[in-house]
């Protein structure tokens, strides 16, 4: 495939004016399926379940097999909506949306059309400088996801040059809500910057309400980032392209700033923009066309026969309105003042989207300090290195304890990395790989004078340089104690021995 023909960023925003959409989806982990008494695998407790085992009757589209609406995921849904400073409708109904889905298996998707059960908000979004942004949400709707496809055979692992493909119908009516906000305009240079703050308000907002694991690497939070360009000046939209299921915070940055670039060259050269979707590729850092984007005609929605509308009681909206947590943006500003971080320290662990993570070990008993180093430094560096991200690697309470475990001298630095990658391999809480590798540091008398006089015969001269005032000869008797004692030995303490050692 040829590249695309790329236009310099900055002179493509002196040419047109980009203006932007988001639509995200967000896997609510509820026990059961949105419309089956299936457990949910957007739920963490069923997320490595064998494929086909999380189904039932509906999620297969056997016939007669009919829905029912989970009353867990329309309260999530309302939570959600009102987070986004929406107005909850009254009465919301269902709709059939028709496409062939070859892994939905009764060959349409449950969803809503024209009666959301949200509409009408706005959500404020902070980028890296401090500027806060609003973005408009027009509405929030429910729906069910599809299920999924693994292409065999081929180099890519997508469905060109694949042999054959299975389905997996376990995410198969995992109940899901999509915000969709209205056109975003003046964006300017800071496109890319908003919709990166902008996915990640929204992550934010779904932890805080405990509705969903908000997992991108997994799926349970996906972007579609939509882009149109249009002459500085002009009034018509631009037509827009459609880069589908986006997920990570960083690539929906950089889509944004590719696909400005790409339709950039392309209008300055005369051509056209088509309305169509494109896929994201990671390691390139491209996009590539999809299928047409077909409009709401074409779907021929129609109300679904088979459900009743939702009317939620006043009464349950107030509850829930009164159970929000903070907004993002008054959260961190909160939590920068309590933990005493620098700008550059907390906008660090914001950028890295470990907020959630330090927030969770430092109420498990972390100081703010030392949770924000081991995700930001050891964590992170092993999950950059498997590709995989910090939150899969350990708990917030694990790291606490990891913690506790140094504060208490059990532990130094340089053992607590050894036990967090054993906590990382399976072995166990931090307490149990401790006991397991025997890595607690040893604080006996008797075991670290041995080890001082071993070394002290070896350098019989240390000792008078010492004497002769010269205290630092004494690092050369603790590097072979420590090394003598596998890093395991109190080196504060061998330190205070030697001293004590000389004095005599």
């Amino acid at each position: 495939m040829a590249r695309d023909t790329l236009m310099d960023f900055d002179e493509a925003l002196e040419r047109f004016e980009p203006v932007l959409g988001f639509e995200v989806h967000v896997e609510l982990n509820t026990r059961t399926k949105m419309f089956s008494g299936a457990p949910n695998p957007a739920n963490s407790a069923n997320h490595d379940a064998a494929p086909n085992t999380l189904v039932a009757p509906v999620d297969m589209g056997l016939p007669g097999a009919l829905p029912v609406v989970n009353e867990e995921a329309v309260r999530a849904s309302i939570s959600l909506g009102l987070a986004l400073g929406c107005r909850i409708a009254p009465s919301s109904r269902f709709a059939r949306k028709n496409y062939f889905y070859p892994d939905l298996g009764k060959n349409y998707q449950i969803s809503q059309y024209d009666e959301p059960i949200a509409f009408e908000g706005s959500v404020e979004v902070e980028l890296e400088d401090g500027t806060v942004v609003t973005v408009p949400i027009e509405r929030a709707h429910m729906e069910e996801d599809a299920g999924k496809l693994t292409h065999i055979g081929g180099s890519t692992g997508r469905i060109q040059g694949a042999e054959y493909s299975l389905v997996d119908y376990n995410r198969a009516g995992v109940p899901l809500v999509e915000i969709v906000t209205k056109p975003i305009f003046g964006a300017e240079h800071r496109a890319p910057d908003i919709a990166k703050a902008y996915v990640q308000t929204i992550r934010d907002i779904v932890l805080a309400l405990g509705i969903s694991d908000a997992r991108m690497e997994r799926g349970n939070l996906r972007c579609d980032a939509n882009v149109s360009l249009r002459p500085r000046g002009q009034e018509k939209l631009g037509t827009r392209t459609e880069t589908k299921n986006v997920n990570s915070m960083r690539s929906v940055e950089r889509a944004v700033r590719y696909e400005i670039q790409r339709q950039a060259a392309i209008l300055a050269a005369g051509g056209t923009i088509t309305q169509e979707t494109r896929h994201w590729h990671e390691d390139t850092g491209t996009t590539s066309p999809g299928r047409p984007k077909s409009d709401a005609d074409d779907y021929r929605y129609f109300p679904e026969p088979d459900l009743l509308p939702v009317a939620p009681p006043e009464s349950l909206i107030d509850r829930l309105r009164e159970a929000l947590p903070e907004q993002p943006v008054v959260r961190r500003r909160r939590l920068k003042s309590d933990w005493g971080f620098a700008d550059i320290e907390f906008r660090g662990v914001v950028n890295a989207g470990l907020l959630a993570e330090v927030e969770a070990t430092v109420a498990a008993g972390a100081t703010p300090a030392a949770a924000r180093k081991w995700w930001m430094s050891e964590i992170s560096r092993i999950a950059n290195a498997d590709g995989r991200e910090p939150g899969e690697l350990v708990t917030p309470r694990q790291v606490a304890e990891l913690q506790r475990l140094v504060d208490e001298g059990t532990l130094t630095d340089k053992l607590a990395r050894q036990v967090l990658e054993g906590v990382i391999s399976g072995e166990g809480d931090p307490t149990e790989v401790v006991a397991s590798r025997g890595l607690a540091v040893v604080s006996d008398d008797t075991a670290l004078i041995a080890a001082i006089d071993e070394a002290l015969a070896a350098q019989p001269d240390v000792m008078d340089k010492i004497r002769d005032g010269k205290v630092q000869a004494a690092g050369a008797v603790i590097g072979a104690v420590m090394k003598a004692m596998r890093g395991q030995a109190d080196a504060a303490r061998v330190r205070e021995l030697i001293l004590e050692r000389a004095a005599q």
